[in-house]
């Protein structure tokens, strides 16, 4: 899949091709749905799929200080839009000047001159150009003066999720935010991901026979509630059954805010320095104070045989 930042980097030669423009944050099952409608269009009409979005997300610039808690970096979305097929993305950098584009000179300068769309795909509820003006109507409009298609893929996908809310990022970010991680999953179509670098920290798990990695995750990464839960540790491109501690670590009277996995059974890890993934299956408890260290280590090690028969079942 090509990977484009910005306008100036589409191939001058660039075709006709079929475009579909959102945040797309987290790629869950409805984006899938859309994304998939976009590349399946596309080798109908025997042209590339293009997929558009935004750096930062446009909320930080239209409202600063309002950037939403993320489902996956840009990187992880790539990824996981090159399984669906997609030819190429897109990554516009949101700023002010952009932001205040017309619709019909965001269709103009993006979805004409350069991407040359030969079909549109979206969502019913998509909106573009200056303080959103822009819906499916005004885009079908275009179309017919530029000669592109528009479909709108009105799907609305529910399950036990929410109560039976339809899936959105929103949804999910919320979700996570309460900790309930196979919620967000179901919406997701995969486990929820935290990334970052292994950093050192206060190396209390080594010194209680649990050496954790302490991953210090991205920028607005939507981070779970705080609690134990079981799910994998990616690292080295290999992955390993873990326990994972989010929270302050009230037992030693903590106030930074963490996210430390320890790989079941494994010994003599060094994984300092690495970028490594975090996935998020089930939630096992809440944070807690213990009376006593004694408590803490009894908690800490059935917390891993729960985690390890959580890994395994799953």
């Amino acid at each position: 899949m090509q990977r484009w930042r910005g306008l100036e980097d589409i191939p001058e030669d660039w075709g006709r091709s079929v475009v579909t423009i959102g945040s797309y944050d987290g790629v869950h099952r409805g984006h899938q749905l859309i994304i998939e409608h976009a590349v399946d269009r596309a080798r109908e009409l025997g042209v590339p799929s293009v997929v558009v979005t935004f750096d930062p997300h446009p909320s930080e610039v239209v409202r600063p200080g309002s950037h939403p808690p993320l489902l996956a970096p840009h990187h992880r979305r790539a990824e996981l839009m090159a399984e669906l097929g997609v030819d190429a993305l897109l990554i516009l950098p949101f700023t002010t000047e952009f932001s205040k584009l017309s619709p019909a000179e965001f269709v103009v300068k993006v979805l004409v001159d350069k991407l040359h769309a030969r079909a549109v795909v979206e969502g019913p509820n998509f909106r573009f150009g200056h303080k959103a003006a822009g819906n499916v109507e005004f885009l079908a409009e275009q179309g017919k003066v530029y000669d592109f298609e528009v479909e709108v893929v009105d799907l609305v996908l529910c399950g036990e999720a929410g109560g039976g809310e339809p899936f959105s990022s929103t949804l999910t970010r919320r979700l996570v935010g309460e900790g309930d991680v196979a919620g967000a999953a179901e919406i997701l179509g995969r486990p929820h991901r935290v990334e970052g670098i292994v950093v050192r920290g206060a190396q209390r798990g080594r010194e209680l026979g649990f050496p954790t990695a302490n991953v210090e995750t991205l920028p607005h990464t939507a981070i779970p509630a705080d609690g134990v839960y079981a799910g994998w540790l990616h690292a080295g491109g290999e992955a390993m059954p873990a326990a994972i501690s989010v929270g302050t670590n009230p037992q030693f009277d903590g106030t930074e805010r963490t996210v430390e996995a320890y790989a079941i059974g494994r010994v003599g890890l060094d994984l300092y320095g690495l970028h490594v993934a975090v996935d998020f299956l089930a939630f096992v408890r809440g944070q807690a104070k213990f009376d006593s260290l004694e408590g803490l280590l009894e908690q800490m090690a059935e917390d891993v045989k729960r985690c390890r028969e959580l890994v395994a079942a799953e």
